[in-house]
């Protein structure tokens, strides 16, 4: 029987299709000649997953994934085609992770305890593992103070470079080598001082103890001037202050009437004219004392030949010195 020539291109071309739809599904993941189960996850962002990225367990592949869709609630529902005759705890996860740097995402599933087993079309719990970056971040914050702490270290020694901070520590270097040179002058002055404080405080001591030793003669010095006290406050001081009192009364009206004139002493003190003929009785009788003293034979003669006396010479003429 001869095969038309439109035949054999049909069989041909069924042939390229049937191989390139096996392709396609092999080159998605997809196994065509063996059976699957399909298990779901849904997750708030799926961080680079991509259709046809393995599922692994413990880093062995059982599976791919096979469909990513956008629910209503812009969540992302993950469908696994799992090939292997492996059973799931129904609390196992499903974890989007990164095995290394340079591969993409995969589904890593970490099983559960649980004795319940996942029917096919169950819908795992998801979750994200970290990403490398995210847990460099800390990382790369205490980088960042690090470098912003060696930034500070290198203007300070910048600033330490610089002639004239150069200048200035040497000037700080002087002031405290001066200081120290004063400090050690007042610590030389201060172990002195010490010394004397010692000595002061041996006399302290000393003094203390001999207050200590006539604690007795003290007590008793003091119970005697408690007991002059008790006399002087016994004493009538009420009486002495008024006959006190009383004579300075007296004293007042006398000196009251000495600056009325009454009284000697008040015309004494008061009478001008009594004043003015004491002070002319006075002159007269040193003019006549004066007198007696240059002519004594005026006042008293005695001569046994009748000798004439001598020429009279009155006080006034004569010049006392002093």
């Amino acid at each position: 029987m001869k095969i038309a020539n439109e035949t054999k291109i049909g069989i041909l071309t069924a042939l390229a299709i049937t191989c390139l739809i096996l392709g396609y599904n092999y080159l998605k993941g997809n196994d065509v000649f063996s059976n699957t189960r399909k298990f779901y996850a849904v997750y708030d962002r799926v961080e680079g997953l991509t259709v046809s990225r393995p599922v692994l367990v413990n880093g062995y592949q059982i599976g791919r994934v096979a469909r990513l869709d956008l629910l209503p609630n812009h969540k992302i529902r993950a469908r696994f085609d799992i090939s292997e005759k492996l059973e799931f705890p129904k609390n196992s996860i499903a974890e989007i992770q990164s095995p290394d740097l340079l591969s993409g995402k995969v589904i890593v599933f970490k099983l559960g305890n649980s004795t319940e087993i996942a029917e096919e079309g169950f819908e795992f719990a998801s979750g994200i593992e970290s990403s490398l970056i995210t847990s460099l971040n800390p990382v790369k914050d205490k980088a960042t103070d690090a470098l912003v702490k060696i930034d500070s270290v290198l203007t300070a020694v910048n600033n330490i470079l610089n002639p004239e901070f150069q200048k200035s520590v040497q000037k700080s270097f002087k002031s405290v080598e001066v200081t120290m040179k004063n400090l050690e002058g007042t610590t030389v002055k201060f172990n002195t001082s010490a010394e004397r404080l010692n000595n002061i405080m041996a006399n302290v001591e000393s003094i203390t103890q001999n207050l200590n030793n006539n604690n007795d003669k003290i007590s008793r010095v003091l119970a005697n001037i408690d007991n002059i006290t008790d006399q002087v406050a016994k004493a009538n001081i009420h009486e002495t202050l008024l006959n006190t009192s009383k004579t300075m009364a007296t004293v007042s009206a006398i000196m009251t009437k000495i600056q009325k004139g009454e009284g000697s002493i008040g015309l004494l003190l008061n009478d001008n004219q009594l004043y003015n003929n004491l002070n002319k009785t006075a002159a007269d009788l040193d003019k006549l004392m004066v007198d007696f003293r240059l002519n004594p034979k005026r006042y008293v003669h005695f001569s046994m030949f009748g000798k004439k006396p001598s020429q009279y010479t009155t006080p006034d003429t004569v010049v006392i010195k002093n």
